[in-house]
């Protein structure tokens, strides 16, 4: 039994599901589907409830494969994609520090994903039940790849829908607002100044 390779797929993959629930469902105080998505349409990823949808699922799905030590480099490929659009949209230009909404929690999921990838779940897991207990230098870089294609991916995809129109209040149903009234005195106070 691998208890320090355990402990590490318990609380990278408990937490995912657990943030990915939050986006999905709105389970453990989360904002649930239509918020994220609209947290998401304002980061730029379009469709946003596409998004919102692909990034709970990724990490529930990957954090459900990584606690349970399945499929290790695809699971800590769907984390990695998700931590590097998090990086690229939110946490980049705040630099590292997470004092600063900065990336660095989300560059030590990433390594420690890869650390996983690389040595694989260890034992007990679904992967060793498979013969695949370790991994191996080429499925770290793998999931590291695959990471990296799904965040290009998300961006591409992004990319193909503009921003949104905005609509008027009368598109949206809303009555015009009214216009200023001007009182006679304030109306020939502006034609003598020239306004």
């Amino acid at each position: 039994m691998s208890l320090g390779r355990l402990a590490l797929r318990s609380a990278i993959g408990g937490l995912f599901i657990g943030h990915g629930t939050q986006k999905l469902f709105g389970w453990f105080d989360g904002y649930g589907l239509d918020s994220t998505a609209e947290m998401f349409g304002s980061l730029g990823l379009r469709p946003a409830k596409a998004h919102a949808v692909a990034a709970g699922a990724a990490e529930a799905g990957g954090g459900a494969g990584i606690l349970l030590g399945a499929f290790t480099p695809l699971s800590g490929a769907a984390v990695i994609a998700t931590m590097i659009t998090a990086i690229r949209t939110v946490h980049g230009k705040n630099g590292p520090w997470a004092t600063n909404q900065g990336y660095e929690y989300n560059l030590v999921l990433i390594a420690a994903t890869l650390a996983l990838a690389d040595t694989g779940p260890g034992s007990p897991s679904v992967d060793a039940a498979r013969g695949r207990e370790s991994h191996g230098l080429g499925a770290a870089a793998l999931t590291l790849a695959l990471g990296v294609a799904g965040a290009a991916g998300a961006q591409a995809i992004s990319g193909m829908f503009g921003e949104p129109e905005a609509t008027s209040a009368a598109e949206q149903g809303a009555a015009p607002e009214p216009e200023p009234e001007v009182s006679e005195s304030a109306a020939s106070a502006e034609s003598a100044d020239g306004v």
